[in-house]
């Protein structure tokens, strides 16, 4: 008597186990340490030509992202003077006005065997000379000038977008 058929059920599962051997053939790490790392960055803006509206400077990152210019806090560093320094080191610009302070925001991600806690300190900055031109840094993949409403479409983290929202109303307001 020739053998039945597999049912559907049995594919099923056939399926799903060579997908989980797949997924798990790596055996997963422990964590074994929580890191804490303090950042800080700037929202670059420039007032367009006509002076009705802003662009953002944004840059990308070595995995294809768009966002802010960022980096650690060092040893007897503020977060205000890393945001300077971290804004003229990733863009190039040296004609800045640090104008106050935005918010933070807090992410965590694992590396290795640690679980990462990061908080960013944001800062709004202002490029005074429109000529000025942006480098990048040899890890970039880009650095460029958007429009408000572009730099909101292209921005990767819904935590900046929100606070280029806070940074415009300020800007528009006068208050910064």
């Amino acid at each position: 008597m020739p053998e039945a058929l597999p049912t559907e059920d049995k594919v099923k599962e056939n399926a799903f186990t060579k997908l989980k051997s797949a997924v798990f053939r790596k055996k997963s790490v422990a964590i074994q340490s929580i890191v804490r790392e303090p950042t800080s960055g700037g929202i670059v803006f420039r007032f367009t030509k006509d002076k009705k509206d802003i662009d953002i400077l944004l840059i990308q990152d070595s995995k294809e992202r768009w966002t802010i210019p960022k980096g650690h806090i060092e040893p007897g560093e503020t977060a205000k003077m890393t945001a300077r320094r971290e804004v003229e080191e990733e863009t190039g610009l040296q004609n800045l006005s640090i104008l106050g302070w935005l918010g933070k925001i807090h992410f965590k991600y694992r590396r290795a065997d640690k679980l990462v806690l990061m908080t960013t300190q944001i800062y709004l900055v202002q490029a005074l000379d429109s000529h000025e031109r942006p480098i990048p840094e040899k890890w970039m993949k880009g650095i460029r000038w958007f429009s408000f409403n572009e730099a909101l479409n292209s921005v990767e983290y819904e935590d900046i977008e929100k606070l280029m929202l806070i940074a415009r109303r300020k800007i528009r307001a006068g208050e910064y």
